[in-house]
Formats: C-alpha cells, sequence, structure tokens
C-alpha cells in the first residue's frame, strides 16, 4: 500500500480566552460570565438544589435557572452573577494588580478556590 503524504496540521495557541480567539468582541466580559457561571453551576450541582430552590435562593426565576445552567448569559452582568455567589455562601473578590509587562494588554481573571 502507497504511503499518502501527510499535510502538517497547523495549531495555533490559545490565548487562554477562547472568545477572544475566536475574535469576538467583549470577549474579556464573556469569559468572566462564563467562569462565574461554571462556579455557580457547581455549587448549585454540589448543594443539590432543584432549579426550582436555586431560583427562590438567587431571588429569579425558574427560567433564569435554566438560562443559566445552559450558559444563556445574555440576561446576566458579571455583577448579578457575583452576587449569586454571595447568595449562595461565597465570597467574591477583586483584585488589582500592576500589569507584569508595560505594553501588553490587561488581563481579567476569575479563579475558583
Amino acid at each position: 500500500m502507497a504511503k499518502r503524504a501527510v499535510k502538517p496540521i497547523r495549531i495555533e495557541p490559545s490565548s487562554g480566552n477562547v472568545f477572544a480567539d475566536l475574535g469576538l468582541p467583549d470577549a474579556a466580559e464573556l469569559d468572566t460570565k462564563v467562569r462565574l457561571a461554571v462556579e455557580i453551576n457547581r455549587l448549585i450541582k454540589d448543594q443539590r438544589l432543584t432549579q426550582v430552590t436555586a431560583a427562590a435562593c438567587l431571588e429569579v426565576s425558574q427560567p433564569k435557572i435554566s438560562a443559566l445552567k445552559n450558559y444563556k448569559l445574555d440576561g446576566f452582568s458579571v455583577e448579578r452573577l457575583m452576587s449569586f455567589l454571595l447568595a449562595l455562601g461565597q465570597d467574591v473578590e477583586i483584585r488589582i494588580t500592576p500589569r507584569r509587562v508595560a505594553r501588553a494588554p490587561g488581563r481579567i481573571v476569575v479563579q475558583a478556590a
């Protein structure tokens, strides 16, 4: 059997933000929202809350919890997602530090403990 020539696959390293890699506007905000939503969904699951119970705890409607669980985050601000974390018994810390490289773009980091 004859061997076929294998074309090299071009691989681009990620910036760490898939939304920026895709060229989406507001990539930093989208990344922040998703990271917060991942943590909220983990807490809802770990606390074994139903969507109805989670909705009551977070003072929103059940369809909002469904949207959150499906990462449909257009109706949520970063501040609102942070308030959900507070309602779920978490502390939220915002830390401001100087940039590591003077001419590099700024970055936003969301990190779960």
